[in-house]
């Protein structure tokens, strides 16, 4: 094997973790937590992930922290008469076996309420999942750009349709 395999090898395996980040605490797998870039003086961001329950007994996200902001809520969004309306969720968020949660723009997601500072694309910000079954699991939000419509994208354009 060439020198240059071998250096392209080992770039691989340092890069890989860096770009993935997946979690798995008993049955749940929790998928790529990502937010969005905030202006300088923004109050809020929001995170988004995808959680999957591979068991056989529902799970529930409850809440979370983050060191980032004052207070870290669950959100939804729907649309009701044509207009679109955010709103927290009471109770968490129930994930069933077998299934799999998206939280995604104009869906369920995660608020980061009275940030410290903003969130910068590139960066990482920290939080704990707080579940009733699975307990507390730290994960990390990647910050994509202002736009992304989903992680890892960012050519997405603010108010165009992602498919």
């Amino acid at each position: 094997m060439s020198r240059l395999a071998i250096l392209l090898a080992l770039c691989a395996m340092l890069i890989a973790p860096a770009v993935a980040h997946e979690y798995t605490v008993g049955s749940l797998h929790i998928g790529h937590p990502w937010s969005r870039a905030t202006p300088k003086g923004a109050a809020i961001g929001a995170g988004y992930l995808k959680i999957t329950n591979n068991g056989t007994a529902p799970d529930r996200l409850l809440g979370g922290s983050s060191e980032a902001a004052k207070s870290f809520e669950l959100h939804v969004m729907s649309m009701e008469n044509g207009v679109m309306k955010m709103r927290p969720v009471e109770g968490g968020i129930e994930i069933k076996p077998g299934e799999t949660v998206e939280f995604k723009p104009e869906s369920y997601h995660v608020m980061f309420v009275g940030l410290k500072e903003p969130l910068v694309q590139g960066h990482r910000v920290k939080a704990t999942l707080d579940f009733a079954k699975a307990g507390k699991v730290a994960v990390e939000f990647v910050v994509e750009s202002v736009g992304a419509r989903q992680g890892n994208d960012d050519h997405a354009m603010p108010g165009m349709p992602h498919h």
